[in-house]
């Protein structure tokens, strides 16, 4: 396979290099939750029903002192009216009806919004990813774009369903037992008041820290899913040179950084929550001690007193709930800002305004004019210079030459995965730039080396190439690839599961699966990427003999490094360093003395050459 491209070079590097890692700014606070926020008000009964749910239980929970306060200097004082009493009792139980109800609303809304709204998002994501030329993902790790469509919308559905719930059931528990206390004795509640600005320092000081550490924590849990995925993808690689003891060490190694990290951040939350409770629960005592002496003194009832001390814990608790919150809100926003950077990402590859239609019917003409190429992630070094082709409809044409040549680099021109930086690629006479992406591809059909199959059966792996064919259709497709023998053969026929990259079947049979996918994709024009050059010699005549089929009344460009399979090209099309040096026949340039000439004499041998 072509090395100037870089996305063929970097399997191979996998498993010894660090995952590759995307990093957006770090957040700076929970703004990136507006983005939740704003997915969450496409359900507006969800959130007026949530948001009434967790009125109740926060007005339920704070009436509960209340009715303490009746009891207490109604019931315990001399002369108190037993049917009074029954009443506050009874109210209070009906108090706690509401409390139970409202709870379970809250936690059914809630929750329900945490899943829909994660839901949406991973759809979201996914629709963008899908929108985003092959050079994003050379240039950004799947591995880590996984981790992030895993770990972070786990994070945030945890915030949704469980932080944000308990965070405005606080907010709502702090403000409203703060009225309530102005209400009981607010001489004593103005200096609690007093001490809110001490309560926000800290966050203050400790929240900046935290919410970079929270980011920092969340990249290495997805350096973790990342690594996991690589190497258990590549595991027979990593038996086979007897790795393991290396692939233990360097996962024990991002654990542990992703341990250190976390514990860092641990260390700060601890640190702001003991300050904050110290803060709030000192002032609350102090709130408390006053009382106790205007009780002794006869200015504040015991009812009150009793009112007052369980309102100012439920505040003190409120406020002690708000402090580890917020590290959890933090790092759902760092998490939030993690996908909303993939939402955000523009194709670099997209259609025009107003696209061109390419020609109807299709011609199978394409053409290469002065075109100079080079990857985003290797510009110093030219993938194609001054390159220009042009290829007749019905044409078969193979491309050859040393790796790094640029063969590759056509075919990822042709089907507009980049845009060349000078020159011109036209289909049917159309510039690529001009036309839809997606009509461009339509009208071409792709047969890789390895026959990339997706985890699913084989009916579905095989109408990849065309979605609505039929049965019939697909077997007359599998017929004509060498490939209905074994699918016949398989256990529930088309409806057998493939495996993981189809792993059921051999190289082979994955081959001619791919062929008979892009047979049923009955394009004009075929582009086939040493797709025999990994078979065995029965596997590869049985592919051979499909593709013959195949590149029949179709324009054909084979990439090989195997001569003996493009001698019967209309035209062989040499390059070197991303230049064609000679092009002709295979026995004009077999004696011409050139590149091909050697690279023939290096495959056949002097007399063969020939």
């Amino acid at each position: 396979m072509d090395a100037s491209n870089p996305g063929e070079t970097a399997d191979s590097d996998d498993i010894s290099q660090p995952v590759d890692e995307v990093r957006p700014p770090k957040a700076r606070s929970i703004r990136p939750l507006v983005m939740i926020w704003r997915q969450a008000l496409n359900y507006p009964g969800r959130v007026v029903l949530a948001l009434i749910a967790l009125s109740i239980t926060a007005a339920a929970t704070l009436a509960i002192p209340a009715y303490f306060k009746l009891i207490i200097d109604e019931g315990f004082s001399s002369g108190g009216d037993l049917d009074q009493i029954e009443r506050a009792f009874q109210l209070m139980m009906t108090v706690v009806v509401v409390l139970a109800a409202g709870t379970a609303m809250r936690f059914y809304f809630v929750s329900w919004l945490g899943e829909r709204v994660v839901a949406d998002i991973r759809e979201r994501v996914q629709d963008n990813l899908l929108r985003l030329a092959p050079g994003f993902y050379e240039e950004n790790s799947p591995k880590e774009i996984s981790s992030r469509m895993t770990s972070d919308t786990t994070l945030i559905e945890q915030v949704v369903g469980t932080t944000v719930s308990v965070a405005l059931r606080n907010i709502l528990m702090a403000v409203g037992g703060t009225i309530y206390l102005f209400y009981l004795v607010p001489q004593l509640t103005v200096w609690m008041v007093l001490i809110i600005p001490a309560v926000v320092i800290p966050i203050a000081v400790f929240g900046r820290r935290l919410r970079n550490v929270s980011r920092t924590s969340q990249d290495r849990v997805a350096d973790i899913g990342a690594m996991v995925t690589e190497v258990l993808g590549a595991m027979k690689i990593v038996q086979a040179f007897n790795q393991e003891a290396r692939e233990r060490a360097r996962f024990r190694d991002a654990v542990e950084q992703s341990f250190a990290t976390a514990r860092r951040r641990i260390i700060i939350r601890a640190a702001m929550t003991a300050i904050i409770i110290l803060i709030v629960f000192g002032a609350i005592v102090m709130l408390m001690w006053r009382g106790a002496v205007g009780v002794a003194s006869g200015e504040i009832s015991g009812g009150t007193i009793a009112a007052l001390v369980i309102t100012a814990g439920l505040v003190a608790g409120a406020f002690g709930a708000l402090t580890e919150v917020y590290g959890d809100l933090l790092r759902g926003a760092g998490a939030a800002s993690r996908l909303a950077e993939l939402l955000q990402e523009e194709p670099a590859i997209a259609a025009p305004a107003r696209p061109e239609a390419l020609p109807v019917p299709p011609r199978g003409s394409l053409s290469f004019r002065n075109v100079s190429f080079r990857y985003p992630t290797r510009l110093e070094s030219p993938a194609l210079r001054d390159f220009t082709l042009e290829i007749q409809p019905g044409e078969t044409v193979a491309i050859v030459g040393p790796s790094g040549a640029g063969k590759s680099t056509i075919f990822q021109l042709a089907e507009r995965f980049y845009d060349p930086q000078a020159g011109t690629v036209r289909l049917d006479g159309v510039p690529l730039t001009s036309a839809d992406p997606a009509e461009i591809r339509r009208r071409i059909a792709l047969v890789p080396q390895e026959g990339v199959l997706f985890s699913a059966n084989a009916r579905d792996n095989l109408r990849y190439g065309n979605w609505d064919a039929t049965d019939e259709q697909i077997w007359e497709a599998a017929r004509a690839a060498n490939a209905e023998a074994f699918l016949r053969d398989l256990p529930q026929g088309l409806d057998t599961f493939l495996g993981e990259n189809g792993t059921q079947l051999s190289g082979g049979q994955r081959q001619r699966v791919a062929i008979a996918r892009a047979i049923l994709r009955d394009a004009p024009i075929l582009l086939l990427d040493e797709a025999t050059s990994a078979l065995d010699a029965e596997s590869e005549q049985l592919v051979q003999q499909a593709l013959d089929r195949l590149m029949k009344d179709r324009t054909t460009l084979v990439i090989a490094h195997r001569l003996a399979t493009v001698r019967a090209a209309d035209r062989i099309v040499v390059m070197d360093e991303g230049r064609i040096v000679e092009q002709g026949s295979h026995g004009v340039l077999a004696a011409g003395g050139g590149l091909y000439s050697r690279l023939a004499k290096l495959q056949f041998g002097a007399t063969q050459a020939a």
